[in-house]
């Protein structure tokens, strides 16, 4: 995915196309690709340690289980279940901190794939510019808003020209092709959420040996939704920077897609 300087300097800033008031020109998205990937490969290792330290605290949960008719815990017992906590709360602050860490580069590509779609396709993006970055955080919003934006990259990037027409109504896809990569990657991301909150707030909750180990199960099964998502995002990622890359050194674009 090496992108030439050349490819790149021909699509300089464009007097006159402006994009909710900015100026939009095209910038290699390679660099911040590589990285997003890279870190989503954190989260995934992240996930698999989680998963990992799930396996012990149910173990251990085993072990309180079949000794609730003896006497007493032995102080062996009682040592593993304090090993297995901190194991499992350390888990937690890794999978917190490559989830923030990927977070923040992955909006700075997305802001950036996103600039060069419009340069791409100025008439085609059904959001602004704006929601590139902000729909994310707003509750709600955040369910159906970035896959739409990524929906509009995307088309905005193919080999195909899909610009709309001005008289057309935005977002028509009368002439899109269907998003099996971006759908998988969504569903799999917004179940990976919802399983996640639910899981979290039972594990919290949880008080006797046998609620903390169906806890643990529950978001073990949110661990391997957020793999499934990880793995897909870093397809949707590398697949979408290729499309850009290919289209930002075929050459010059028509000039009917720059707004005047």
């Amino acid at each position: 995915m090496c992108v030439t300087a050349a490819a790149y300097a021909q699509s300089a800033p464009r007097p006159g196309y402006v994009s909710d008031g900015r100026p939009a020109h095209l910038r290699s998205p390679v660099g911040l690709a590589w990285a997003t990937v890279a870190l989503l490969g954190v989260v995934i290792a992240a996930d698999l340690y989680s998963l990992w330290a799930g396996t012990v605290v149910q173990d251990v949960m085993d072990d309180l289980l079949s000794s609730r008719y003896t006497v007493g815990y032995g102080s062996d017992l009682v040592r593993e279940a304090e090993r297995a906590d901190t194991l499992y709360a350390v888990s937690g602050w890794l999978q917190t901190a490559a989830l923030v860490a990927t977070c923040v580069v992955f909006l700075c590509w997305f802001h950036r794939v996103r600039v060069n779609a419009e340069v791409f396709e100025p008439h085609i993006h059904s959001k602004t510019r704006g929601w590139t970055v902000g729909s994310w955080f707003v509750p709600v919003v955040n369910l159906w808003f970035p896959r739409r934006i990524a929906l509009d990259i995307w088309d905005a990037s193919g080999e195909r020209s899909v610009a709309l027409d001005r008289t057309m109504t935005l977002g028509d896809s009368a002439a899109r092709a269907t998003h099996p990569l971006i759908n998988g990657w969504w569903t799999l991301w917004v179940a990976s959420l919802v399983v996640g909150r639910w899981a979290t707030t039972a594990y919290w909750g949880a008080e006797e040996a046998g609620e903390v180990d169906a806890a643990v199960s529950r978001l073990m099964l949110a661990d391997v939704l957020d793999i499934a998502a990880a793995v897909m995002a870093i397809l949707f990622v590398r697949r979408l920077t290729r499309m850009q890359d290919a289209k930002a050194r075929s050459g010059p674009l028509p000039s009917g897609h720059v707004s005047v």
